[in-house]
């Protein structure tokens, strides 16, 4: 008996601090946490990556002007849709449809918190009983947690650094079986800031199409890329097979704490509605959070007034 009760009925979730502790701001906690305070030495912060604390990196006035007019109108100020307002998805499409030639509707985009809660959003759908999805490796360490804790298997495919960083397309075969569900291809590529050819991103689609899994496209730095190789989105693919993108303001116009993210379903041969994959997503962005309506109501005007010399 303690504090006059027979038993507490209470306890944490087993797992959850194991799954948290293993992606980006798990690691950083880790760091910082073990930082001698008494030290005066100055602690340099050699993976930065908050705009806020460079003062010469400023997004485009254009986007700014678009925040405060959306917050001034008083319009705004009201809970959004959960999939996210019509027009600032009916931007997002049309700005997306600039490299396709079959057309995305605002239906086909789903608004998120930031990239995380599109990461768990397309785990938890995912995470029926015995399905297994490809991550890569090296790659971004927020899919392995969401996996983890929605009890989705992980199956890790190498990229290549003989070949750029290429998926090893022949490993993905191999590993692949009747309960693979997806595999996850970030474009350009993170850590390794590849990009990938349009005739490697073709092989990697053929070969998930034999395979009847879903490609997920991380394109958190679509455009941000230099060299000859030319960018090309996943999405231009989605004639061959379904592709969920996921993408956002944050990077190419340097506002990651706006929080604004995209899921886009580009699936014109219908396959994700027939699966029952889109009605999972809206079911769990209904019980889930979005973006502040604000920010969302701001998208259609800084997506049309943003000037190529910005970039």
């Amino acid at each position: 008996m303690e504090n006059g009760a027979k038993k507490w009925g209470f306890q944490g979730k087993q797992g959850l601090d194991a799954a948290s502790a293993t992606n980006v701001r798990g690691y950083f906690n880790l760091l910082t946490g073990n930082i001698n305070q008494d030290n005066s030495s100055v602690v340099v912060p050699l993976g930065h990556g908050d705009p806020s604390h460079f003062p010469s990196i400023r997004t485009t006035p254009a986007a700014e002007d678009a925040i405060v007019d959306a917050l001034r109108s008083a319009k705004h100020n009201c809970y959004a849709t959960t999939v996210g307002i019509l027009p600032a998805r009916r931007a997002i499409a049309d700005y997306l449809n600039r490299d396709l030639s079959y057309k995305l509707t605002p239906d086909d985009v789903y608004l998120t918190i930031g990239c995380n809660q599109a990461i768990e959003v397309v785990t938890a759908v995912l995470s029926r009983p015995g399905a297994n999805i490809f991550l890569p490796r090296p790659g971004y360490p927020h899919y392995e947690p969401w996996c983890a804790y929605n009890h989705l298997e992980m199956r890790h495919y190498d990229l290549l650094p003989e070949k750029g960083w290429e998926v090893d397309v022949d490993a993905v075969e191999t590993l692949a079986d009747e309960n693979t569900a997806a595999m996850v291809i970030i474009n350009p590529g993170k850590p390794c800031w590849n990009v990938c050819s349009y005739e490697h991103l073709n092989k990697v689609a053929e070969t998930a199409r034999k395979l009847g899994i879903l490609v997920i496209a991380d394109e958190a730095y679509d455009n941000l890329t230099f060299g000859s190789t030319p960018y090309v989105p996943m999405r231009v693919f989605g004639l061959t097979l379904p592709i969920l993108t996921m993408g956002s303001i944050s990077k190419r116009w340097v506002v990651p704490g706006w929080r604004l993210w995209w899921l886009v379903t580009s699936d014109p041969n219908g396959l994700l509605q027939k699966s029952g994959i889109i009605d999972s997503i809206t079911g769990f962005l209904n019980i889930s959070s979005d973006p502040a309506t604000f920010i969302q109501a701001a998208i259609p005007q800084i997506l049309e007034n943003t000037k190529e010399d910005f970039f």
